[in-house]
This record gives structure tokens, C-alpha cells and sequence, in this order.
């Protein structure tokens, strides 16, 4: 259970800056009957909470969050809003076939608009600016992945939202070391995570939802009267639905559908004019190399550089711990890349270092499923893509619950059930491999200017 003296702004930039009081919302202190009770006041919970108000508005609808709304993933994120989807287009073609991965596409896409179109409807200032992606080459070894991109978006009728540019044209929408060409992608936005999740709150409970807060979910029960279990009483409803995601690790019953990788993220002070003269990043677009290792980089709206990345390690028992948020020498490394990527900013001041665990499904497939049995309902699986997936995960599920078939009920994460992890000690040793495996291979890659052949154990094990 959460304190109640906990400072909550001081685990992101984003909940620092939120402009909401985050004093906690009050516990659930008696078991109370409602028609929906949801896991998790995050992006998936919330967006649920307000699809099926929206459709319904006479639900009683309950959301149980362990400590507050937006302190995970939702308040912690890097920013990005995205129709990028944890799973390729060219998996999803194979599995559900051709036009399954274009409807996929399609509706993240329209994720991403909804997200600022709901934004605007309920004016709320998330800093929103679609601006695009550019994912960068920094080096020969990273240049076939830049078709690669390019290919996936073009082969499935996309090629309006795709540009490939050399060194030069790279250059002009910013100047990054040992670049040598990039990819910009139409369909991303930046926005201000903690803004949206803060805002998305409020909505629900203007529309007749209860949050209440601290309130740890510990079991729950399906079937004719599913029942969410806390120490505090039970969340008795016609429907249940869990949308902890990483946190749902911990969970009985499904804590192996999910595994919490951390990201971290590091964030600099303001930059002056001149500083972003020097680098020429004068947009708002989202920024990624093609490592393996995963780094991403976003610009906030009072002018700071965020640069996140992997590179915390896995710990057992996908054990979740506050102390786990930060990690010297991943944060050190993070610090370290804005340094060489920009040399300009070799004496710049970083204000913010935070992190957070994300849920890694054993498929890297997200789920969006509702079982009419159980009257159980779930989205999880985002694998660090969840702005824009989360609301349509909130999206699809409201279809599914309330019975109603529509384009987004036969996407492929449509009632998916990933394959479980391992049993411990084996995923401990297995993903432990993988995460060093993955960062030796960026750094021949780096040295050799060679690709990695994708025959390695590990990128077989992780292949999407």
C-alpha cells in the first residue's frame, strides 16, 4: 500500500510538472457492488473508464490504483506518442495475415490523432505536437535498418507516411555525431505524459467514475460475480478489468503474462537559443538510433533534451522496487550519449534522472481481451509502446465489454494470450543473457560497421 506522506512529484519530471495536486485520492475503505471495477488508474484503466462511460453513461464504474493516477508508466514515459506497434507489420502479416497488419497500422495511426483529439476536446494542455520520428543511422552498422523501416511502412501501402534522408538532408533537422542518413515516420506526436494522465482523471470522474487511490489490488476472482480483492474489502461488479501492466507481474493468476523491464531517462536543463542553433533540432520530433539497446530522445516544451534508454538490469522474480528506478551506470551511460551525440552540450546540467519498470509479454504482443466466462477483461503487453496502444486498448475493450463488434474487435491483440515466461531461475538467466548479449552486439556493430546477421541466440529469442 502506498503512504500517505510519499512525495509522488519526485518520481518524474512529468509528475513534478503536472500542474495537478497529486495528494492521493481517498482508499477504498468498504467493499462496494459497482458494474465495472478496473486494475490500475493509468492510460489503459482510465481510457477504458472513459469509453464505456461514453457509450454508457449510467455504469457504475470503479478504478482501484495502488498509489496514485499516472504513477507508473503513464506518468513516467518518454513522451512519445506513437503509432509505432510493439509487433511488425511483417509478423503480423504472417501470423493474421496481409490485411490484419494494415487494419493494425490503420488504427494506431488513429490512436495517435485520438489522443490529441481528446485533448482538445476537453481542453486539456498536454503540450501535443505531431511532429513526427526521425530514427537515425549513427554509423554503417545501423544503415540497413533504415530501409528496413522504410520497407515495412511502403510494402503495406504506406509510403505517404515515410521519408528516407541521406547525411545532409539528416543534418537539416538535426545535427547528431557519426550520422549518416535517417528515417522520418509521419505519425508520431510528443506530448506531456503526466498532463495527459492527470487530465485523463479528472474526465473520468466528472463523468461519474470513483478513483480511489492506494487502494493495492491483491487477487481477483472471475466468473458470474468477478470480485477484485484488496486488504481493505472487495470491489464486487458484473465486470472486472486489470490494466496494471509491468505491475500486474505480481499478480496471481496472470503474473506471467507480463515481465518488468526498466527504462530509464534522463533529462537536461533548458537550452538556450544558441545551444539549439548549434544542434539544429528546431521541431519537436521524436529522436531514436537503431540500436539494439533501445535509446530514445524527446524535447520538452520549456526546451530540455530527454534521452532515455535501456540498460537497468532484470531482477529476479521480476521483483519491482522504487530503488530499481534509478541505476547509476545506466544513468551515467544516458548522460554520457547526450554528451556524444551532441559535443555542443558537453558542459550541459542535467536537472532529472528517473525510471520505471514497462511489461514485456513473452511474444511482444499486446493483449486487448475480454472473456465472456470469466467476465474479465485485460490489456497489458505494450513492451514501451504505450501511449497511443493504450488508448486503443481502452477503445477495444469497451467494444468487448459492452458486446459491440466493430473494426477494432478482430485486430490481432484481440483476445491474444501470449505464451507464459519461464518459471524463475530460467527467465532470470535467460533475459540477463539477452540484455548482455544485446549490448554486445551494439558495440561490434559500432566497431566493425557491420549489422548484426539476426542468427545470434539472442536476437532469435527476442525476434518480434
Amino acid at each position: 500500500m502506498g503512504e500517505a506522506t510519499r512525495d509522488y512529484s519526485t518520481y518524474s519530471y512529468w509528475l513534478e510538472t503536472c500542474g495537478d495536486d497529486l495528494t492521493p485520492r481517498p482508499a477504498m475503505d468498504v467493499s462496494i457492488d459497482v458494474d465495472v471495477a478496473i486494475l490500475g488508474a493509468g492510460y489503459s484503466g482510465l481510457w477504458t473508464a472513459y469509453y464505456l462511460l461514453q457509450q454508457n453513461p449510467s455504469l457504475k464504474v470503479a478504478i482501484l490504483e495502488r498509489e496514485i493516477a499516472g504513477f507508473g508508466a503513464s506518468g513516467r514515459n518518454g513522451a512519445w506518442c506513437t503509432s509505432g506497434f510493439p509487433t511488425s507489420m511483417d509478423t503480423l502479416a504472417k501470423g493474421w495475415g496481409r490485411s490484419a497488419a494494415i487494419d493494425m497500422h490503420r488504427a494506431m495511426a488513429g490512436a495517435v490523432d485520438e489522443v490529441g483529439s481528446f485533448a482538445a476536446r476537453h481542453a486539456l494542455d498536454i503540450q501535443w505536437e505531431k511532429s513526427g520520428s526521425l530514427f537515425i543511422a549513427r554509423g554503417e552498422a545501423q544503415l540497413p535498418e533504415i530501409g528496413e523501416i522504410a520497407r515495412s511502412l511502403t510494402d503495406y501501402g504506406f509510403e505517404d507516411e515515410v521519408e528516407v534522408y541521406d547525411k545532409a538532408a539528416t543534418d537539416e533537422r538535426i545535427r547528431i555525431t557519426e550520422t549518416l542518413g535517417s528515417v522520418w515516420l509521419k505519425q508520431t506526436a510528443v506530448i506531456h505524459p503526466g498532463r495527459l494522465v492527470r487530465g485523463l482523471a479528472r474526465v473520468v470522474e466528472s463523468m461519474g467514475a470513483t478513483i480511489y487511490e492506494q487502494t493495492a489490488v491483491t487477487d481477483f476472482t472471475g466468473g458470474a460475480y468477478p470480485v477484485l480483492h484488496t486488504d481493505r474489502g472487495h470491489a464486487r461488479a458484473r465486470m472486472v478489468v486489470l490494466c496494471g501492466e509491468a505491475y500486474m507481474s505480481g499478480l496471481k493468476g496472470v503474473g506471467r503474462q507480463v515481465m518488468p523491464v526498466y527504462s530509464l531517462i534522463t533529462l537536461t536543463e533548458p537550452l538556450t537559443s544558441d545551444q539549439w542553433a548549434a544542434i539544429g533540432w528546431y521541431s519537436r520530433h521524436t529522436v531514436e538510433s537503431c540500436k539494439y539497446t533501445i535509446d530514445y530522445l524527446s524535447k520538452t516544451a520549456d526546451g530540455r533534451i530527454l534521452f532515455g534508454g535501456r540498460g537497468a538490469p532484470y531482477h529476479f522474480g521480476s521483483k519491482i522496487e522504487d530503488s530499481y528506478d534509478l541505476h547509476g551506470p545506466t544513468h551515467t551511460m544516458l548522460q554520457d550519449n547526450v554528451r556524444a551525440w551532441f559535443p555542443g552540450l558537453k558542459d550541459v546540467r542535467f536537472t532529472h534522472t528517473w525510471g520505471g519498470p514497462l511489461g514485456w509479454p513473452r511474444d511482444f504482443m499486446p493483449t486487448f481481451s475480454f472473456d465472456v466466462r470469466t467476465n474479465v477483461a485485460s490489456a497489458r503487453g505494450y513492451t514501451g509502446n504505450g501511449v497511443a496502444t493504450a488508448n486503443l486498448a481502452g477503445r477495444t475493450l469497451a467494444d468487448l465489454m459492452l458486446g459491440r463488434q466493430t473494426e477494432r474487435t478482430t485486430l490481432p491483440p484481440v483476445n491474444h494470450r501470449s505464451r507464459s515466461w519461464e518459471p524463475e531461475p530460467f527467465r532470470f538467466l535467460g533475459v540477463r543473457y539477452v540484455q548482455r548479449s544485446f549490448g554486445k552486439l551494439d558495440e561490434k556493430a559500432a566497431r566493425t560497421g557491420k549489422a548484426p546477421d539476426g542468427k545470434s541466440l539472442a536476437e532469435r529469442l527476442a525476434k518480434r
